[in-house]
Protein backbone atom coordinates (compact mmCIF):
# COMPACT_ATOMS: atom_id res chain seq x y z
CA UNK A 1 0.00 0.00 0.00
CA UNK A 2 1.17 3.50 -0.82
CA UNK A 3 1.64 5.89 2.12
CA UNK A 4 -1.29 8.07 3.08
CA UNK A 5 -1.14 11.76 2.11
CA UNK A 6 -0.52 12.69 5.76
CA UNK A 7 2.40 10.24 5.87
CA UNK A 8 3.84 11.72 2.67
CA UNK A 9 3.60 15.21 4.15
CA UNK A 10 5.33 14.02 7.30
CA UNK A 11 8.08 12.34 5.31
CA UNK A 12 8.62 15.48 3.22
CA UNK A 13 8.84 17.64 6.34
CA UNK A 14 11.34 15.27 7.96
CA UNK A 15 13.39 15.14 4.77
CA UNK A 16 13.49 18.95 4.55
CA UNK A 17 14.43 19.26 8.21
CA UNK A 18 17.21 16.69 7.80
CA UNK A 19 18.50 18.56 4.74
CA UNK A 20 18.45 21.83 6.70
CA UNK A 21 20.39 20.27 9.58
CA UNK A 22 23.04 18.94 7.18
CA UNK A 23 23.38 22.36 5.51
CA UNK A 24 23.68 24.18 8.84
CA UNK A 25 26.23 21.67 10.12
CA UNK A 26 28.25 22.15 6.93
CA UNK A 27 28.13 25.94 7.34
CA UNK A 28 29.18 25.65 10.97
CA UNK A 29 32.15 23.43 10.15
CA UNK A 30 33.22 25.53 7.15
CA UNK A 31 32.82 28.91 8.88
CA UNK A 32 36.50 29.76 8.30
CA UNK A 33 35.84 29.70 4.56
CA UNK A 34 32.23 30.90 4.49
CA UNK A 35 32.74 33.97 6.71
CA UNK A 36 35.41 35.68 4.51
CA UNK A 37 33.33 34.89 1.41
CA UNK A 38 30.16 36.41 2.91
CA UNK A 39 32.07 39.45 4.12
CA UNK A 40 33.57 39.91 0.66
CA UNK A 41 30.16 39.45 -0.96
CA UNK A 42 28.48 42.15 1.11
CA UNK A 43 31.44 44.50 0.72
CA UNK A 44 31.15 44.04 -3.04
CA UNK A 45 27.41 44.81 -2.84
CA UNK A 46 28.14 48.05 -0.95
CA UNK A 47 31.09 49.11 -3.13
CA UNK A 48 29.56 48.29 -6.53
CA UNK A 49 27.37 51.47 -6.59
CA UNK A 50 30.53 53.53 -5.97
CA UNK A 51 32.28 51.79 -8.85
CA UNK A 52 29.26 52.40 -11.08
CA UNK A 53 29.18 56.09 -10.11
CA UNK A 54 32.87 56.49 -10.99
CA UNK A 55 32.32 54.73 -14.33
CA UNK A 56 29.54 57.21 -15.15
CA UNK A 57 32.13 59.95 -14.74
CA UNK A 58 34.27 58.43 -17.48
CA UNK A 59 36.57 56.05 -15.61
CA UNK A 60 37.09 52.51 -16.87
CA UNK A 61 35.94 49.67 -14.63
CA UNK A 62 39.49 48.63 -13.73
CA UNK A 63 40.49 52.17 -12.76
CA UNK A 64 37.27 52.70 -10.78
CA UNK A 65 37.72 49.43 -8.86
CA UNK A 66 41.37 50.25 -8.15
CA UNK A 67 40.46 53.70 -6.83
CA UNK A 68 37.72 52.35 -4.53
CA UNK A 69 39.93 49.54 -3.20
CA UNK A 70 42.84 51.95 -2.52
CA UNK A 71 40.52 54.23 -0.52
CA UNK A 72 39.20 51.27 1.49
CA UNK A 73 42.75 50.05 2.21
CA UNK A 74 43.77 53.54 3.35
CA UNK A 75 40.80 53.64 5.74
CA UNK A 76 41.71 50.19 7.11
CA UNK A 77 45.35 51.29 7.54
CA UNK A 78 44.21 54.37 9.47
CA UNK A 79 42.03 52.21 11.73
CA UNK A 80 44.89 49.78 12.41
CA UNK A 81 47.24 52.68 13.19
CA UNK A 82 44.67 54.21 15.55
CA UNK A 83 44.19 50.89 17.36
CA UNK A 84 47.97 50.46 17.72
CA UNK A 85 48.31 54.00 19.09
CA UNK A 86 45.46 53.40 21.54
CA UNK A 87 47.13 50.16 22.68
CA UNK A 88 50.40 52.02 23.39
CA UNK A 89 48.55 54.74 25.29
CA UNK A 90 46.63 52.12 27.28
CA UNK A 91 49.86 50.40 28.31
CA UNK A 92 51.18 53.78 29.49
CA UNK A 93 48.17 54.61 31.67
CA UNK A 94 47.61 51.06 32.94
CA UNK A 95 49.27 51.73 36.34
CA UNK A 96 47.01 54.74 36.81
CA UNK A 97 44.00 52.67 35.79
CA UNK A 98 44.93 49.94 38.28
CA UNK A 99 45.40 52.47 41.10
CA UNK A 100 42.07 54.15 40.36
CA UNK A 101 40.35 50.75 40.23
CA UNK A 102 41.75 49.84 43.66
CA UNK A 103 40.46 53.09 45.16
CA UNK A 104 37.01 52.78 43.59
CA UNK A 105 36.68 49.14 44.63
CA UNK A 106 37.67 50.01 48.21
CA UNK A 107 34.93 52.66 48.30
CA UNK A 108 32.47 50.13 46.85
CA UNK A 109 33.48 47.53 49.44
CA UNK A 110 32.97 50.04 52.26
CA UNK A 111 29.55 51.07 50.90
CA UNK A 112 28.46 47.43 50.47
CA UNK A 113 29.43 46.64 54.06
CA UNK A 114 26.74 49.04 55.28
CA UNK A 115 24.15 46.78 53.67
CA UNK A 116 25.83 43.62 55.05
CA UNK A 117 27.12 42.69 51.59
CA UNK A 118 30.61 41.22 51.65
CA UNK A 119 32.84 42.08 48.71
CA UNK A 120 36.51 41.27 48.35
CA UNK A 121 38.37 44.04 46.54
CA UNK A 122 41.49 41.84 46.39
CA UNK A 123 39.72 39.08 44.43
CA UNK A 124 38.24 41.65 42.07
CA UNK A 125 41.63 43.29 41.51
CA UNK A 126 43.13 39.94 40.56
CA UNK A 127 41.21 40.24 37.32
CA UNK A 128 43.31 43.34 36.53
CA UNK A 129 46.60 41.55 37.05
CA UNK A 130 49.26 42.79 34.56
CA UNK A 131 50.19 39.23 33.63
CA UNK A 132 46.60 38.52 32.68
CA UNK A 133 46.51 41.73 30.63
CA UNK A 134 49.66 40.68 28.77
CA UNK A 135 48.10 37.31 27.96
CA UNK A 136 44.97 39.02 26.66
CA UNK A 137 47.07 41.39 24.55
CA UNK A 138 49.07 38.48 23.13
CA UNK A 139 45.88 36.66 22.23
CA UNK A 140 44.50 39.80 20.58
CA UNK A 141 47.63 40.29 18.47
CA UNK A 142 47.43 36.65 17.38
CA UNK A 143 43.82 37.14 16.30
CA UNK A 144 44.72 40.39 14.50
CA UNK A 145 47.47 38.57 12.57
CA UNK A 146 44.97 35.95 11.46
CA UNK A 147 42.46 38.66 10.58
CA UNK A 148 45.06 40.48 8.46
CA UNK A 149 45.72 37.25 6.57
CA UNK A 150 41.98 36.92 5.93
CA UNK A 151 41.82 40.61 5.01
CA UNK A 152 44.08 40.02 1.99
CA UNK A 153 41.80 37.16 0.91
CA UNK A 154 38.67 39.30 1.43
CA UNK A 155 40.06 42.25 -0.57
CA UNK A 156 41.16 40.03 -3.45
CA UNK A 157 37.74 38.34 -3.50
CA UNK A 158 36.00 41.73 -3.53
CA UNK A 159 38.15 42.85 -6.49
CA UNK A 160 37.29 39.75 -8.54
CA UNK A 161 33.60 40.06 -7.63
CA UNK A 162 33.52 43.67 -8.79
CA UNK A 163 35.14 42.68 -12.09
CA UNK A 164 32.63 39.85 -12.60
CA UNK A 165 29.44 41.63 -11.55
CA UNK A 166 28.58 42.98 -15.03
CA UNK A 167 28.66 39.41 -16.40
CA UNK A 168 26.24 38.16 -13.74
CA UNK A 169 22.91 38.90 -15.56
CA UNK A 170 24.04 36.95 -18.65
CA UNK A 171 25.18 33.98 -16.55
CA UNK A 172 21.94 33.90 -14.56
CA UNK A 173 19.74 34.07 -17.67
CA UNK A 174 21.47 31.03 -19.11
CA UNK A 175 21.96 29.05 -15.89
CA UNK A 176 18.64 29.32 -14.02
CA UNK A 177 15.57 27.22 -14.74
CA UNK A 178 13.13 30.12 -14.39
CA UNK A 179 15.40 33.12 -14.95
CA UNK A 180 12.79 35.92 -14.96
CA UNK A 181 11.41 35.10 -11.51
CA UNK A 182 14.80 34.23 -10.04
CA UNK A 183 16.54 37.34 -11.38
CA UNK A 184 13.68 39.51 -10.17
CA UNK A 185 14.03 38.01 -6.68
CA UNK A 186 17.80 38.47 -6.68
CA UNK A 187 17.39 42.05 -7.87
CA UNK A 188 15.00 42.76 -5.00
CA UNK A 189 17.40 41.16 -2.54
CA UNK A 190 20.40 43.13 -3.81
CA UNK A 191 18.45 46.39 -3.88
CA UNK A 192 17.12 45.88 -0.34
CA UNK A 193 20.49 44.84 1.09
CA UNK A 194 22.32 47.72 -0.63
CA UNK A 195 19.77 50.22 0.70
CA UNK A 196 19.96 48.75 4.20
CA UNK A 197 23.77 48.65 4.38
CA UNK A 198 24.14 52.15 2.90
CA UNK A 199 21.73 53.66 5.44
CA UNK A 200 23.28 51.66 8.29
CA UNK A 201 26.69 53.01 7.27
CA UNK A 202 25.38 56.59 7.17
CA UNK A 203 23.66 56.29 10.56
CA UNK A 204 26.74 54.56 11.99
CA UNK A 205 28.94 57.45 10.82
CA UNK A 206 26.60 59.96 12.46
CA UNK A 207 26.57 57.90 15.67
CA UNK A 208 30.35 57.44 15.78
CA UNK A 209 31.00 61.13 15.06
CA UNK A 210 28.58 62.20 17.81
CA UNK A 211 30.16 59.79 20.32
CA UNK A 212 33.66 61.02 19.46
CA UNK A 213 32.75 64.71 19.82
CA UNK A 214 30.91 64.35 23.14
CA UNK A 215 33.54 62.08 24.72
CA UNK A 216 36.21 64.51 23.57
CA UNK A 217 34.29 67.39 25.17
CA UNK A 218 33.98 65.44 28.44
CA UNK A 219 37.71 64.69 28.50
CA UNK A 220 37.28 60.90 28.22
CA UNK A 221 40.40 59.16 26.91
CA UNK A 222 40.32 57.09 23.69
CA UNK A 223 37.35 59.15 22.43
CA UNK A 224 38.20 58.43 18.79
CA UNK A 225 38.52 54.69 19.48
CA UNK A 226 35.12 54.55 21.19
CA UNK A 227 33.62 56.49 18.28
CA UNK A 228 34.94 53.89 15.84
CA UNK A 229 33.64 51.08 18.06
CA UNK A 230 30.20 52.74 18.16
CA UNK A 231 30.25 52.99 14.35
CA UNK A 232 31.13 49.32 13.87
CA UNK A 233 28.73 47.95 16.48
CA UNK A 234 25.89 50.02 15.01
CA UNK A 235 25.61 47.28 12.36
CA UNK A 236 24.53 44.84 15.10
CA UNK A 237 20.80 45.44 15.66
CA UNK A 238 19.26 45.93 19.10
CA UNK A 239 22.26 45.11 21.31
CA UNK A 240 25.10 46.72 19.34
CA UNK A 241 24.70 50.26 20.78
CA UNK A 242 24.40 48.80 24.29
CA UNK A 243 27.66 46.86 23.95
CA UNK A 244 29.40 49.94 22.51
CA UNK A 245 28.43 52.03 25.53
CA UNK A 246 29.72 49.72 28.29
CA UNK A 247 33.54 50.21 27.94
CA UNK A 248 33.55 54.04 27.83
CA UNK A 249 31.16 54.21 30.80
CA UNK A 250 33.41 51.93 32.87
CA UNK A 251 36.50 53.84 31.78
CA UNK A 252 34.91 57.19 32.72
CA UNK A 253 33.96 55.71 36.09
CA UNK A 254 37.59 54.69 36.76
CA UNK A 255 39.59 57.55 35.23
CA UNK A 256 37.08 60.41 35.53
CA UNK A 257 34.22 60.95 37.99
CA UNK A 258 30.88 59.22 38.58
CA UNK A 259 29.24 62.34 37.12
CA UNK A 260 31.20 61.93 33.88
CA UNK A 261 30.27 58.24 33.78
CA UNK A 262 26.59 59.17 34.18
CA UNK A 263 26.91 61.77 31.41
CA UNK A 264 28.53 59.20 29.11
CA UNK A 265 25.73 56.71 29.82
CA UNK A 266 23.12 59.42 29.18
CA UNK A 267 24.95 60.27 25.94
CA UNK A 268 24.71 56.73 24.59
CA UNK A 269 21.05 56.47 25.60
CA UNK A 270 20.25 59.78 23.89
CA UNK A 271 22.14 58.86 20.69
CA UNK A 272 20.46 55.46 20.59
CA UNK A 273 17.03 57.03 21.04
CA UNK A 274 17.69 59.68 18.39
CA UNK A 275 19.44 57.56 15.75
CA UNK A 276 18.05 54.10 16.47
CA UNK A 277 14.42 54.92 17.28
CA UNK A 278 13.79 58.13 15.32
CA UNK A 279 16.27 58.69 12.49
CA UNK A 280 16.73 55.08 11.35
CA UNK A 281 13.00 54.17 11.04
CA UNK A 282 12.34 57.45 9.20
CA UNK A 283 15.12 56.86 6.66
CA UNK A 284 14.53 53.15 6.18
CA UNK A 285 10.75 53.29 6.05
CA UNK A 286 9.47 49.73 5.95
CA UNK A 287 13.06 48.52 5.73
CA UNK A 288 13.59 44.92 4.67
CA UNK A 289 10.13 43.72 5.69
CA UNK A 290 11.28 41.69 8.71
CA UNK A 291 9.50 41.59 12.04
CA UNK A 292 11.31 42.82 15.16
CA UNK A 293 11.23 39.34 16.69
CA UNK A 294 12.79 37.82 13.56
CA UNK A 295 15.53 40.49 13.59
CA UNK A 296 16.42 39.65 17.20
CA UNK A 297 16.30 35.87 16.64
CA UNK A 298 18.36 36.20 13.45
CA UNK A 299 21.01 38.04 15.46
CA UNK A 300 21.28 35.08 17.84
CA UNK A 301 21.11 32.46 15.09
CA UNK A 302 23.67 33.93 12.67
CA UNK A 303 25.95 34.87 15.57
CA UNK A 304 25.92 31.26 16.74
CA UNK A 305 26.43 29.95 13.21
CA UNK A 306 29.07 32.35 11.85
CA UNK A 307 30.39 34.28 14.84
CA UNK A 308 30.76 38.10 15.04
CA UNK A 309 30.55 38.55 11.26
CA UNK A 310 27.26 36.65 11.32
CA UNK A 311 25.94 39.13 13.90
CA UNK A 312 27.00 42.06 11.72
CA UNK A 313 25.30 40.58 8.64
CA UNK A 314 22.35 38.93 10.41
CA UNK A 315 19.67 41.26 9.02
CA UNK A 316 20.89 41.24 5.37
CA UNK A 317 21.32 37.45 5.42
CA UNK A 318 17.82 36.92 6.82
CA UNK A 319 16.36 39.35 4.29
CA UNK A 320 18.02 37.52 1.39
CA UNK A 321 16.70 34.18 2.71
CA UNK A 322 13.19 35.66 2.99
CA UNK A 323 13.19 37.06 -0.56
CA UNK A 324 14.53 33.81 -2.01
CA UNK A 325 11.81 31.90 -0.13
CA UNK A 326 9.18 34.12 -1.76
CA UNK A 327 10.37 32.99 -5.20
CA UNK A 328 10.61 29.31 -4.22
CA UNK A 329 7.61 26.95 -4.47
CA UNK A 330 6.52 26.02 -0.97
CA UNK A 331 8.61 28.73 0.68
CA UNK A 332 6.18 31.63 0.39
CA UNK A 333 4.29 30.67 3.57
CA UNK A 334 7.51 30.57 5.58
CA UNK A 335 8.47 33.96 4.12
CA UNK A 336 5.18 35.36 5.43
CA UNK A 337 6.12 34.16 8.92
CA UNK A 338 9.42 36.02 8.68
CA UNK A 339 7.72 39.23 7.52
CA UNK A 340 6.48 42.18 9.51
CA UNK A 341 2.80 41.28 9.05
CA UNK A 342 2.03 44.10 6.63
CA UNK A 343 0.41 43.32 3.28
CA UNK A 344 2.56 43.82 0.22
CA UNK A 345 1.22 46.66 -1.95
Amino acid sequence: MSPLPQEKIGQNILLKLATLVVILAGLKLSAEIVVPFLLALFLAIVLNPLVTALMRRGLRRGMAISLVVVVILLIIAMLVGMIASSADEFSAIYPQLQSQAEQKLAVLQHAAARFHIRLSSESLMQRLDPGAMVNVATSMFTQISGAMTQLVLVVMTVVFMLFEVHHLPYKLRNALVNPQIRIAGLHRALKGVTHYLALKTLIGLITGFAVWLVLLALGVKFALLWGVVAFLLNYIPNIGPVIAGIPPVLQALLLNTPLDAGLVAALFIAIHMLCGNMLEPRLMGRGLGLSSLVVFLSLIFWGWLLGPVGMLLSVPLTSVCKILMETTPGGSKLAILLGNGRPVK
